[in-house]
């Protein structure tokens, strides 16, 4: 007990840091994930079409933090650690580019976080809120209609002969139609699009002539 004492007094007697700065530096870090996490939450979760990335954004902050404290603290150490690090690879796929935008702005805050600078952070994060909430007035206030998704599943084998009539008649039925996601999943092609909503009469016929547009294929759907 008393070496270990003793080591960790060592080792922050050699530390560029106190051991106020490093709890101050780490706290703010964490404070910046919280905020990351609401903006997510608050602009981008109602989407529905991301990996869920925000669960560790809690995590992620203050350990980048921590990881950069110490790499400050130890030129062999972060040339070690590049190296380290060049060999570590993440297999889970990102659905939605948007989402590589809240990941680069919760890595931005940890680093501001660790190199103190807190005005540079600050910054961002009001810049950062300022031009979410400038494109969420665009898309949902100054548009005659709400947004809706659409989402359709279709078997791999037919996709190819489906595919151009399909585009032909999405594209002619609804409006402002737009690709947002495609994956291939167990011999199935899902895409995700997102339109202006429809009228509930409107629907029904849109339903009942792509039903007709899919036989004798097996195409799925959901319209929201």
């Amino acid at each position: 007990m008393e070496s270990l004492k003793q080591t960790l007094l060592k080792s922050l007697a050699s530390s560029r840091f106190t051991f106020i700065e490093l709890v101050v530096a780490i706290s703010l870090s964490l404070i910046a994930s919280v905020a990351v996490y609401i903006i997510y939450q608050v602009f981008y979760k109602s989407r529905n079409i991301g990996a869920g990335v925000d669960r560790c954004f809690i995590v992620i902050g203050p350990a980048i933090t921590a990881l950069f404290l110490g790499i400050q603290s130890s030129i062999p150490l972060s040339l070690g650690l590049l190296g380290a690090l060049s060999f570590v690879r993440f297999r889970t796929p990102v659905k939605d580019p948007a989402e590589i935008g809240y990941l680069l702005l919760l890595i931005a805050t940890s680093i501001g976080a660790a190199t103190r600078t807190y005005l540079i952070t600050v910054i961002l994060f009001i810049v950062v809120f300022l031009a979410l909430s400038i494109q969420w007035l665009v898309q949902h206030r100054f548009s005659f209609r709400p947004h809706a998704s659409f989402m359709i599943s279709v078997d791999k084998t037919v996709f190819e002969s489906v595919e151009p009539k399909l585009t032909q008649f999405l594209g002619s039925r609804l409006n402002n139609l737009k690709l947002m996601t495609m994956s291939f999943l167990d011999g199935r092609v899902s895409i995700h699009y997102q339109h202006r909503e429809l009228s509930p009469s409107d629907k029904v016929k849109f339903t009942t002539e792509l039903t007709r547009l899919a036989e004798p294929g097996n195409i799925e759907f959901f319209a929201g």
